[in-house]
């Protein structure tokens, strides 16, 4: 029995190293990230960050090195062969990013569906034409149903491929790159058709991407870097002064268990961190300056006065109270640059 409080993807310090010829690759290294019920999360990063390890570990395909990895009560590290088998047929569905690899050519599209009914063995009888029927409507794609992979263009297929990933009703849906091969004005409808499936069907949603206009489609966007979490963007609508409704994106430093987090790469460039930092706790925030050798040091923290509030004193050659956290609000559509887009390496603290 599981805790009902449990998210449906919980990785916690999750670790994956590959060995070759006595050489040893950290695909992922510490990696900790929670996915609530019904949520749609789109984890980006650039090339080998780990994110494609970290899918092919939640879809069951391999297995993590060390930490924890459990998705909607099933632990990926300890699971035998006989439950992994249940797990990828009824637990997960997962769509590839390579068209052809989700959809056998020589069946149709409605085939195709019933394929995958008939191996999870999740509907039988009239149900299962039922069903079918369901899923390529929600996905608009039913005038379809008789054509096969060849006969539909890029977009077309990827949809049927999301229907075909969720015809044994999983319960978490991963995806991989599902606009890679798509031109931007597609891999937005297929983006909207995910979203959909997520608020009509429940499904949680995982997608793992490069593209930064993924960003537009899901309320949370978390990014990886080395291995590790380290920025979340969380979007939501809020009303302003004058009760319009305005979009908002904020960013987040991931902290992790025992306290670190990367700063952002651009932080660490522009006040010229290396090596060291030097570090003090103010009233309302952490203070960081350059601590290499000739740096000049923090001044020291101006005295609180007899009464009132405590003032936050930030010396001048930090960023002030209101640059210092990692946390923006941006009114009108987000910004894919400030977070979403792959950075550069940065640094750690």
């Amino acid at each position: 029995m599981t805790d009902l409080a449990e998210p449906h993807i919980l990785c916690v310090d999750l670790v994956r190293i590959f060995s070759a010829d006595g050489v040893e690759v950290q695909a992922l290294q510490g990696l900790n990230l929670r996915v609530e019920a019904a949520e749609m999360v789109a984890v980006v990063g650039a090339s080998g960050s780990g994110k494609s390890t970290l899918l092919t570990i939640l879809s069951g395909l391999d297995t993590a090195t060390a930490g924890v990895a459990r998705v909607a009560g099933h632990d990926l590290l300890t699971m035998g062969g006989r439950e992994r088998v249940g797990y990828q047929r009824r637990t997960v569905g997962f769509i590839w990013q390579q068209t052809s690899r989700n959809l056998l050519p020589y069946l149709t599209a409605a085939e195709n569906l019933a394929l995958a009914i008939n191996v999870a063995g999740t509907v039988k009888g009239g149900a299962r034409a039922a069903r079918i029927g369901e899923l390529l409507e929600l996905l608009e794609v039913a005038e379809f149903a008789d054509r096969r992979p060849g006969e539909l263009s890029g977009g077309q297929q990827q949809r049927v491929a999301i229907a075909v990933a969720l015809a044994n009703a999983p319960r978490v849906l991963l995806a991989d790159e599902p606009t890679g091969e798509l031109d931007e004005a597609t891999s937005a409808s297929v983006l909207e058709a995910m979203r959909r499936v997520n608020e009509e069907l429940g499904v949680t949603t995982l997608i793992v991407t490069h593209d930064p206009t993924v960003s537009e489609h899901v309320r949370r966007t978390v990014q990886i870097r080395d291995g590790r979490t380290s920025t979340e963007v969380l979007r939501s609508t809020r009303l302003d002064e004058h009760g319009a409704e305005q979009a908002v994106a904020e960013e987040f430093a991931v902290l992790d268990r025992v306290g670190r987090l990367q700063l952002p790469h651009d932080f660490v460039a522009s006040l010229e961190l290396r090596e060291r930092v030097r570090l003090a706790l103010e009233p309302d925030h952490v203070g960081v300056w350059p601590g290499h050798e000739g740096a000049p040091p923090p001044r020291p923290r101006e005295a609180a006065p007899a009464q009132g509030p405590v003032p936050s004193a930030t010396p001048s050659a930090a960023p002030s109270a209101d640059d210092a956290p990692r946390r923006r609000g941006r009114h009108a559509a987000p910004d894919p640059a400030a977070g979403d887009r792959p950075a550069p390496d940065g640094g750690a603290a």
